[in-house]
């Protein structure tokens, strides 16, 4: 059974009330201080936003964490090593529409941020990556929206990562709701990567760790190079006579 993190962001009422009040996070509509009426306005579209998001998380991580203990029930392994949740921050989204230079409403919101619901998994080998994609997007409820595959064609960097974009039901109790959840699929040397790379571009605001770009490249070739090795030992020694990689590997 897998490991599952969740990275809890939210606030309560009373939290969010004083940031609003502090830091204006949610000054939608003018740059002056917002009146009562549309500060409870926004904490409870922020509140109801919050439930639909982690809605969508959960029934995400359900459906990985069942796929990966029948793998272990037929198989005897696990391809998924851990997974992380994440909601996003009412600040990040906040300085995101100000990036996308979009509308400031809640209606905006969900529009144009699509990464609000975000679950990293951590697969074991090169192939789980492949095999969870390919068994997630085979149900009927999980709707592919789109897909930028950073293994086959790495980022410039040297981050490799396969990222989809799915909608999944959430189900209240007087409606349904298609929820848009970012899924990251990386290895656990992708993600040893990923992290320590972004632990030094945030630690040194990105001034001097551009000196050390071909370091990082070379390093993440490396780590892409041993994962081939790993690979192959692993397709000799486990047992998948009933899901053929091959087809994975021509997709």
């Amino acid at each position: 059974m897998s490991l599952i993190l969740y990275r809890n962001t939210n606030l309560t009422i009373e939290e969010l009330k004083e940031r609003l009040e502090n830091e204006k996070l949610l000054g939608f509509y003018s740059n002056q201080p917002l009146d009562t009426r549309d500060l409870l306005d926004n904490i409870t579209g922020w509140m109801e936003i919050q439930q639909l998001y982690n809605g969508a998380l959960k029934e995400i991580s359900t459906k990985l964490e069942i796929l990966d203990n029948e793998f272990q029930m037929n198989y005897t392994y696990n391809p998924i090593h851990h997974m992380e949740c994440r909601l996003k921050s009412l600040q990040s989204i906040i300085h995101k529409m100000d990036r996308l230079n979009v509308k400031k409403s809640m209606e905006s919101m969900r529009e144009n941020i699509t990464d609000i619901s975000g679950i990293r998994v951590i697969c074991r080998y090169l192939d789980d990556v492949y095999i969870i994609e390919k068994l997630l997007l085979a149900q009927d409820d999980v709707k592919f929206i789109r897909r930028k595959d950073y293994i086959k064609e790495p980022k410039e960097s040297g981050y490799r990562s396969l990222h989809l974009l799915v909608k999944v039901p959430v189900f209240l109790s007087q409606r349904k709701e298609e929820i848009p959840v970012e899924i990251q699929l990386r290895t656990i040397p992708m993600d040893y990567w990923a992290s320590l790379e972004h632990q030094l571009q945030y630690k040194n605001n990105g001034q001097k760790i551009a000196d050390h770009h071909e370091e990082l490249k070379d390093c993440a070739n490396h780590l892409a190079a041993i994962e081939e090795t790993m690979k192959h030992i692993h397709r000799d020694t486990v047992n998948l006579e009933n899901f053929s990689l091959k087809k994975i590997d021509s997709q």
